[in-house]
């Protein structure tokens, strides 16, 4: 007789046991992620779904560019720029200090384009209007928004910032996307990279 109970509790205790982890496992698949993205009927908006959401950085523009995640934000330009506007001196005015293309511009190192098809200045700035750089067409292109130009050439590039693949994000990962411009990590007038050894390797191994 005390087998025979023994064995019946346990059966009972085994069942409650069994009922419960059904149970949390049927809760825990409804609710999964796999399960929250598949049933969405309304693209993921970050501003309601995100609990914390962080004040987008200042200077910094909305991108013109829409991308599958919606809009977002990168880095300006003009505020880096030791001598922005351009205007104050590339204007109608006579220019009345020696040598002033050098010591305004001395530092700067023109190579972008190749040997073959060397670009000039006015290949990226607005010859009549020097704050604005220039399409090929001749469109004015504002300074905060110089991908637009950078990505007239280097596309495939452009295609891949916008998607996420190229360049580097500004802040969170949660919340909106704010990204590095072109410019941010390319100087634009010597954008190659020169070649250099990582900041940080492993030694190698000594017998």
């Amino acid at each position: 007789m005390k087998i025979s109970a023994f064995k019946t509790g346990l059966f009972w205790i085994l069942f409650l046991l069994l009922l419960i982890f059904s149970w949390g496992y049927a809760f825990s698949e409804k609710n999964s992620v796999v399960e929250i993205y598949k049933n969405a009927t309304a693209p993921f908006d970050d501003e309601k779904s995100v609990d914390s959401i962080l004040l987008i950085p200042d200077n910094t523009v909305p991108v013109e560019t829409k991308y599958q995640g919606g809009f977002f934000w990168t880095e300006t330009r003009k505020d880096k720029i030791e001598r922005f506007k351009c205007s104050e001196c590339h204007n109608n005015k006579d220019v009345k200090i020696a040598r002033a293309a050098e010591i305004a511009h001395g530092d700067i190192i023109l190579d972008h384009g190749g040997q073959d098809k060397p670009l000039s200045c006015y290949t990226c700035h607005k010859k009549d209007d020097r704050n604005f750089l220039v399409t090929e067409e001749g469109s004015k292109i504002d300074m905060d928004h110089s991908y637009q130009m950078c990505g007239q050439c280097h596309f495939r590039q452009k295609k891949d910032w916008v998607g996420g693949a190229h360049g580097k994000r500004v802040s969170y990962w949660a919340g909106t996307r704010v990204v590095k411009t072109c410019t941010s990590c390319h100087d634009p007038h010597s954008p190659l990279f020169e070649k250099r050894w990582p900041k940080t390797y492993s030694p190698p191994l000594v017998n």
